[in-house]
């Protein structure tokens, strides 16, 4: 059994599918990926087809908010029930599991286990041990708060960092996976490019406990200020609407039904910052059904107010744009926004910019636009790399931009001193190396 602890780690009744179920099939991929790219879940739906899968107990951001939710939100609700029923989820006991994930020739290892909401804030100035490495958008908890209220279980895509530049907490334990007699769980192939996942699960107390201690040694403190153990790293919006969701649910519930509640944990990935396999992709941006030309000018405008000087260059080459933009990061108090639209490519040179990184200060731009209704009959999206970039921006009436990656090394300090990072700042790899829905955990 899992000691008490105060940095809100607890070891959960892990669900997974029977045997003999195709776990190839059952596991896909977060489900705020490909939202511009109907393509490939129309194609993992065909793959799927009726067969036992986490595509059933969960819906794309492709679809939310558009017609047929309802429906959607209802069946998801329905096959849960069905697969608790039915026995296609089975209960593997309390503890965590062991993850690593090889994709693109890289391994990345992980540890699954729940993490106390109410050491979660994901309110501006948070101080709380867990928090938000981005800024989080209230609004995009609503509705999907909808699909996880009254749902029985939860399966995650989240995943939290740990700042363990010595690697002591998940790497040592593939070394003991024997000597723990951990048992190995899956070991299968990702469907659409995903790689391969391996799973063991550990339920020894002693190496349990071992692990809480090894985490409560990492929290620290910079300057004084309030420490910071587990930093969203992916799922900020799902995690924060878990914990929206808890905040409603325990207002019907006596002090001591919420001491214990299983909706008051969630389940998520642990991984530490400084493994080899995480690397931060940079987040581009797409805007759809909109006049470049015009758009591109009310930018300018929107971005001087927040710099000393801005200004536009444009091109129709693709290799002097590349140059154009080597010249000009050299410096440090220069921010490039490269972009490219249908027929020429260009960039917005700013000089002395308020925000720290070049996501802040294109983001503070649109995010005004955005309040003043610039963009009431187009869409802005977020996506990973170039070359879907390219692809998108080159059609009739849109316009991409091109964000550089940031260093990694420096998250949890630069969170702890300055607060959330602007949303949507860095991707843990591209699409296909984000985490697939494969463990659950009840909450109901």
């Amino acid at each position: 059994m899992l000691k008490k602890n105060d940095i809100g780690v607890m070891a959960p009744n892990i669900l997974l599918p029977k045997r003999g179920i195709d776990y190839t099939l059952w596991a896909t991929v977060a489900c705020d990926q490909y939202t511009s790219e109907p393509e490939y879940w129309e194609d993992v739906e065909r793959l799927v087809g009726d067969a036992p899968s986490t595509l059933h107990l969960m819906l794309p951001e492709l679809y939310l908010e558009k017609p047929g939710e309802e429906e959607r939100i209802a069946s998801i609700r329905a096959k849960m029930q069905e697969y608790l029923e039915n026995g296609i989820l089975e209960e593997k006991g309390c503890g965590f599991v062991l993850v690593e994930r090889i994709a693109n020739g890289r391994s990345r290892k992980g540890l699954v286990l729940a993490l106390d909401l109410e050491h979660y804030d994901y309110n501006k100035g948070s101080t709380t041990l867990i928090r938000a490495s981005e800024g989080t958008i209230v609004e995009r908890i609503p509705p999907r708060q909808k699909i996880r209220r009254g749902a029985p279980i939860e399966m995650p895509h989240i995943i939290v960092l740990i700042d363990d530049p010595e690697k002591t907490v998940i790497e040592p334990l593939f070394d003991k996976v024997n000597e723990i007699g951990a048992e190995k769980l899956y070991d299968f192939d990702l469907m659409k490019n995903g790689g391969h996942i391996t799973g063991y699960f550990i339920n020894d107390e002693a190496t349990l406990n071992s692990i809480v201690d090894k985490l409560e040694a990492l929290k620290k403190d910079v300057d004084g200020l309030p420490p910071l153990l587990f930093a969203l790293g992916d799922g900020n919006h799902s995690f924060a609407t878990a914990k929206a969701n808890w905040e409603e649910l325990k207002q019907t519930l006596s002090p001591a039904e919420q001491e214990n509640h299983p909706a008051r944990y969630a389940l998520v990935e642990l991984e530490n910052l400084h493994d080899d396999g995480i690397i931060f992709e940079p987040i581009h941006r797409v805007l759809f059904d909109i006049p470049p030309r015009e758009t591109l000018a009310t930018l300018k405008d929107y971005l001087s107010k927040h710099c000393e000087v801005c200004e536009m260059y444009i091109t129709f080459d693709k290799d002097e744009l590349n140059e154009h933009i080597k010249k000009y990061r050299r410096y440090k108090n220069i921010h490039v926004l490269p972009f490219v639209a249908q027929g020429y490519y260009g960039s917005f040179v700013v000089l002395n910019p308020e925000a720290q990184l070049e996501v802040g200060s294109l983001q503070v731009a649109l995010d005004a636009m955005i309040a003043d209704g610039f963009f009431k009959k187009s869409q802005i999206d977020y996506v990973h790399g170039d070359d879907v970039v390219f692809r998108l921006a080159n059609e009739k009436r849109n316009l991409g931009f091109l964000l550089p990656p940031m260093g990694k090394n420096k998250l949890f300090t630069t969170v702890m001193r300055e607060g959330a990072l602007p949303r949507k700042t860095f991707s843990m790899g591209e699409a296909h190396e984000k985490r697939y829905y494969l463990e659950c955990k009840k909450i109901l």
